[in-house]
């Protein structure tokens, strides 16, 4: 999983704080659902697992409560909050006006939208190739974001950017609950880079819709 965007540069062979260093790990592992919905975590086993003390461990789960991604209790632990159905369908709801809105702008495409476009299809094809599902994941939101991106609405590309660690945490539990997306997704990748490449914004706008509304079915369980 890539290290946020506002990360600091630091020198090579230093490490980051211990603070950050529990958070990336607690962060990447509800992301690629190592820790499930439902999870109990421990100041005690965070801190085995990372090798830092408690007081770092208290400062990152603070900051991942603010994200909404744990509940803390206090003397038992940190929850790993469930993706809701609510959530779910605020997310969609979301991406459809921002995505079918910004393929719109983005045609006519850029050959550097096209390019990129095709890059990164390649690449979620070889992560799927190599059974990474979170890595899948990563791609698939980067292929959307690129579209957004490329509408030329700063606003909305900060909007669309808050919604990554659900995107990329569905993502994975509709993977993982139907393997057979996976094809699917890319295949829809496909259909959309083609309706761009043509200049056609109506097709790519129905592309979108149809491709991100069955995220709320599929992590429902609805669907296939």
């Amino acid at each position: 999983m890539p290290a946020p965007a506002s990360s600091p540069v630091r020198p090579p062979g230093k490490q980051p704080p211990a603070a950050e260093r529990v958070y990336t790990h607690i962060k990447d592992a509800v992301l690629d659902r190592r820790y499930e919905g439902g999870t109990l975590l421990t100041e005690g086993d965070l801190a085995e697992a990372v090798g830092v003390s408690r007081t770092p461990v208290r400062e990152a789960l603070l900051r991942l409560e603010v994200e909404g991604l744990i509940k803390l209790y206090p003397k038992k632990g940190a929850l790993v909050l469930a993706v809701s159905a609510q959530e779910i369908a605020d997310v969609v709801e979301t991406r459809l006006l921002v995505e079918e809105f910004a393929v719109r702008r983005a045609v006519p495409a850029s050959a550097n939208l096209i390019a990129r476009l095709e890059e990164l299809l390649e690449e979620q094809r070889q992560m799927s190739e190599a059974g990474d599902l979170a890595a899948v994941s990563v791609k698939d939101r980067c292929f959307h974001a690129e579209i957004v991106r490329h509408a030329g609405n700063e606003i909305l590309s900060r909007l669309y950017d808050q919604l990554r660690d659900r995107q990329l945490r569905m993502g994975v539990a509709v993977m993982e609950a139907h393997p057979g997306r996976i094809a699917a997704n890319i295949a829809e990748h496909g259909e959309l880079l083609e309706a761009i490449r043509a200049g056609d914004a109506d097709g790519a706008a129905q592309v979108v819709r149809r491709h991100v509304s069955r995220v709320k079915v599929l992590v429902r369980g609805e669907g296939r």
